[in-house]
């Protein structure tokens, strides 16, 4: 998608870092950079009439100040936040966010609403970039998956950055007598699934090294793991116990949300979007 990055705006340092990194983001996609922010004003508010021009005034401020420094356009509506950023993101190539917000909503839980329903990758900016390291991205094979290595493959090849992909299996047995051919044959299923899943993107992408990693592990464990000093991780919204379950988000991505070290990416199956 050719579309802006959109970041939600709030005052806050949090939102300021995420305005930092969709900035450069933007100028490595080259397309425009949009600031947003949400007031709900008058009959919805949660606050009295007076109180809530007061924050649409400070809202405008802080668009104003964060533009400068950009030179992005900005708007501030009179809408729920999380409304105003899913419109946006169904024209947008990615929605991000800062990890803590000043409104009376907790920016975790905002982030996670458009996460579940947005229509583009969503970046949560928890911590700002680093200027080396890897692209991690989660591997397990479903729909979101295969949409997650795209953009993960395209964030790589902008930054001249390594791709760690990284898939993770754990024991459903509890039978010790097989529990070693279990895990034998669930590596070598994992380094399969790897090889079929990375060759198409490989090829496209030959600037582009790719490190496989297979581990006995939990999929969040593991990731957070890699991710400490990486530049980027990338996850699909859920993985493929969830298809068709109806759930918008799994709880790997939802872990993470919380808990990642670096930027995280959140990409979602084509036609999920609500």
């Amino acid at each position: 998608m050719s579309g802006p990055v959109v970041v939600g705006v709030d005052g806050t340092q949090a939102a300021l870092e995420a305005v930092r990194w969709a900035d450069l983001e933007a100028i490595r996609h080259r397309v425009p950079l949009r600031l947003v922010h949400g007031c709900e004003v008058g009959a919805k508010a949660r606050e009295p009439v007076a109180a809530g021009a007061a924050k649409a005034e400070r809202g405008w401020r802080w668009l104003a100040e964060a533009a400068a420094r950009t030179g992005a356009t900005a708007e501030l509506v009179p809408a729920d936040a999380v409304e105003l950023l899913v419109a946006h993101s169904r024209r947008a190539r990615m929605v991000v966010l800062g990890s803590r917000g000043a409104g009376l909503e907790p920016a975790a839980s905002v982030a996670l609403a458009v996460t579940e329903r947005a229509s583009c990758p969503v970046v949560v900016v928890r911590a700002p970039e680093p200027d080396t390291g890897r692209v991690v991205v989660g591997v397990d094979g479903s729909g979101a998956g295969e949409r997650a290595l795209a953009f993960a493959f395209a964030e790589a090849a902008l930054r001249g950055a390594t791709l760690r992909a990284v898939h993770t299996w754990s024991d459903l047995l509890s039978d010790r007598t097989r529990l070693g051919l279990d895990r034998a044959r669930a590596a070598e299923e994992g380094e399969r699934l790897l090889a079929e899943r990375l060759a198409g993107w490989s090829s496209g992408y030959p600037s582009v090294t790719v490190e496989r990693v297979v581990e006995h592990d939990r999929p969040v464990r593991a990731l957070l793991r890699h991710a400490a000093r990486a530049r980027l991780l990338v996850v699909g919204s859920r993985g493929r116990e969830l298809a068709g379950s109806g759930m918008l988000l799994g709880s790997t991505s939802r872990a993470l949300v919380h808990h990642s070290p670096c930027p995280l990416a959140v990409v979602r199956p084509v036609g999920a979007s609500r």
